[in-house]
């Protein structure tokens, strides 16, 4: 049996062609891509490959869907031939170091699902059993592809302490900062998004209802017409950095108050440093998280908020394409013409 299927050669080279269905293991399941959606992560793998989403080539593509359970094998009892689904690209084993103490998101045999952008993909046994849920009757496909990016923000969030009638700036206002935005709005934050792109400045307004949005674009040295937004001028509550530049983590650090948090989301590529004020962190008392990945409860959770009508993630849903133009989806993606592109089959 075959499908089509995008795969990745290398570095701005995906392709979509016609390859084998592989055959199921124990406890896996096969299902039907209904929706898929275009990710940062995705658009940094096209450009530069990926040391644990591209293991080999040619390799699948995509991690963001959402689907119908086309087939089980017997071992399966929690789900069903027809079942709508939202499958996680990962799941804990539950046995390792980081597992035991709770640390989820750190397995240290984490294997990342990747080949959403295809007619069908293959489900790994693990996620089968702890990350695969059933899709609320209420919501579209598209709407439950957004779990997996969602449930990530949820994450971050659990780490950073943010309260009612805190100032929250996020820079970066891509479908994470987005979301992080709209996140701290429903805990009653005053929120500061700040970007370039003019797209993007449009939906946070309209998607995160920020209070304020910044256009970085208008400012050598946008500091303080931020901390004019802040009270008192002394600076922000928390931080969230949602680009994963060096040196734009080092910039943060100006931006806080005494005994303010700096959330340093945005990953960068392995191997960067950066250089911290120490004065600030220590006789300031500012704070540094940061957060990666998801767990199966954040997962959950992203997928019953997303239900909850709270977050409207049709608007970030900027255009739908055919599953064969993934690359072009991609590429717009990567230019900032889109927020999110919808991959259909």
């Amino acid at each position: 049996m075959k499908m089509k299927a995008v795969r990745y050669w290398a570095p701005n080279d995906i392709r979509y062609e016609e390859v084998k269905i592989p055959e199921l293991q124990e406890g896996e399941i096969l299902v039907k891509v209904e929706a898929a959606l275009t990710c940062g992560t995705d658009v940094k793998t096209f450009r530069r490959g990926h040391p644990v989403l591209i293991k080999e080539t040619p390799s699948g593509f995509g991690h963001e869907f959402s689907g119908i359970v086309e087939k089980i094998t017997p071992e399966v009892t929690n789900l069903k031939v027809g079942d709508r689904v939202v499958c996680a690209n990962s799941a804990p084993c539950g046995e390792c170091f980081h597992c035991r103490k709770g640390e989820f998101e750190l397995c240290e045999n984490l294997n990342l699902l990747n080949g959403a952008y295809a007619q069908y993909i293959v489900i790994p046994r693990k996620i089968v059993e702890k990350n695969t849920l059933i899709i609320p009757d209420n919501l579209t496909f598209a709407q439950a592809a957004f779990s997996e990016p969602l449930s990530n923000v949820i994450h971050g969030m659990a780490k950073t302490p943010i309260n009612k009638g805190d100032t929250v700036g996020i820079v970066g206002i891509g479908p994470i900062g987005l979301m992080f935005a709209k996140l701290a709005k429903l805990k009653g934050a005053k929120v500061i998004a700040m970007g370039r792109n003019p797209l993007k400045l449009k939906m946070a307004h309209e998607f995160a209802d920020a209070d304020v949005v910044i256009d970085l674009k208008k400012y050598s040295d946008p500091k303080d017409i931020i901390l004019s937004y802040t009270e008192e001028g002394r600076g922000l509550d928390v931080a969230i950095e949602c680009v994963g530049l060096p040196e734009m983590w080092e910039k943060m650090f100006s931006l806080v108050r005494k005994g303010g948090t700096v959330h340093l989301f945005g990953g960068c590529a392995s191997g960067t440093t950066v250089n911290i004020d120490t004065r600030r962190l220590h006789y300031d008392e500012v704070n540094i998280v940061s957060s990666f990945h998801h767990t199966p409860k954040y997962f959950r959770e992203a997928l019953d908020l997303i239900a909850s009508n709270k977050i409207d993630v049709n608007k970030l849903i900027t255009k739908k394409m055919d599953m064969k133009y993934a690359k072009k989806a991609i590429e717009m993606h990567r230019d900032g013409e889109v927020i999110k592109i919808l991959l259909e089959n």
